[in-house]
C-alpha cells in the first residue's frame, strides 16, 4: 500500500484567482477522477505533495473527510520558472488493478573501456499492479563490449509486470568511442565535401608582406613627386 498519505480538502471555488489564492496558501489545486465517479476538486498540501511526487509513478493515498482513496498523478503542471506545482490531475486506482505507466530506465555498471553507453529510451512502458509500481527498471552494462544492444525484450521486469512497448524497442546502445584523430579526419572530410578551404599561415603572411611593400612603394613614389614639385 501507499506510504504517501496526503490529507486533502474539497474546494468549491474555481478559476485563476481561486487557484492563485490556493497556491499563496502553499497548497496545490487538484482534481481526482476515475472508475465512473464524478470528478472531485480538491486542494493538497504543497510541501508534502511535492516531496511525494519526487518519485516517478508515486502511489498516493488521498484522505478526504477521513476516507482514503488510492490515486496516481496522471498529469502534473509545473511552473516554467519557479519550483512550484500549479495543478495536478489524479486518477483513482484500486488494489489489484492493472495500470499502464512509463517506468524510468536506470543504467548501472561500467561498460568495456573506450565505449560510449547511450540510453535510447529513458522510460519503458509497462502494465503493472497499481500497488506494485516499480520505481525504475535497472539495466546493467558491466563489461559489455561495443556493438552490444539491449532491447526491451531483454529487460528484467519485476514480477507481475508486462511489457507494453514493442519487444524490439532499443533501450541501451553501446558503441565504440571515437578517437580525436578519427574525429578530425571526419571533420576534414566534411569540410572538403562542403568546399571549405582553410588559408595556410604562410600564404597569409606572404599576402600581408606584398601588400605592405606595395603600400611602402606607393608612399615613396608620392614623396618623390612632392620633392620634384
Amino acid at each position: 500500500m501507499s506510504d504517501n498519505k496526503l490529507v486533502a480538502e474539497t474546494r468549491t471555488q474555481f478559476g485563476k484567482g481561486a487557484a492563485r489564492k490556493i497556491r499563496r496558501d502553499h497548497k496545490i489545486p487538484a482534481v481526482m477522477y476515475g472508475h465512473g465517479a464524478e470528478p472531485v476538486h480538491i486542494t493538497l498540501p504543497g510541501h508534502d505533495t511535492m516531496m511525494a511526487l519526487k518519485v516517478a509513478n508515486a502511489l498516493l493515498t488521498i484522505v478526504i473527510d477521513g476516507e482514503e482513496q488510492l490515486a496516481l498523478a496522471k498529469d502534473v503542471q509545473r511552473d516554467a520558472i519557479k519550483p512550484v506545482i500549479e495543478h495536478i490531475d489524479l486518477v483513482i486506482v484500486r488494489k489489484g488493478e492493472k495500470v499502464t505507466v512509463d517506468v524510468p530506465v536506470h543504467v548501472e555498471g561500467e561498460a568495456a573501456p573506450e565505449t560510449v553507453v547511450t540510453v535510447d529510451s529513458q522510460t519503458v512502458q509497462l502494465e503493472v499492479e497499481a500497488t506494485h509500481i516499480p520505481e525504475s527498471i535497472v539495466v546493467s552494462v558491466e563489461g559489455l563490449e561495443a556493438g552490444t544492444q539491449i532491447k526491451a525484450s531483454e529487460l528484467v521486469l519485476p514480477s507481475g509486470s508486462t511489457l507494453v512497448v514493442d519487444e524490439d524497442t532499443l533501450i541501451v546502445n553501446i558503441t565504440q568511442q571515437i578517437s580525436q584523430e578519427a574525429l578530425d579526419a571526419e571533420m576534414a572530410e566534411a569540410e572538403a565535401e562542403a568546399g571549405i578551404e582553410h588559408e595556410e599561415a604562410g600564404d597569409a603572411e606572404t599576402t600581408e608582406g606584398e601588400g605592405g611593400e606595395a603600400a611602402d612603394g606607393g608612399a615613396e613614389g608620392e614623396q618623390a613627386e612632392s620633392e620634384d614639385a
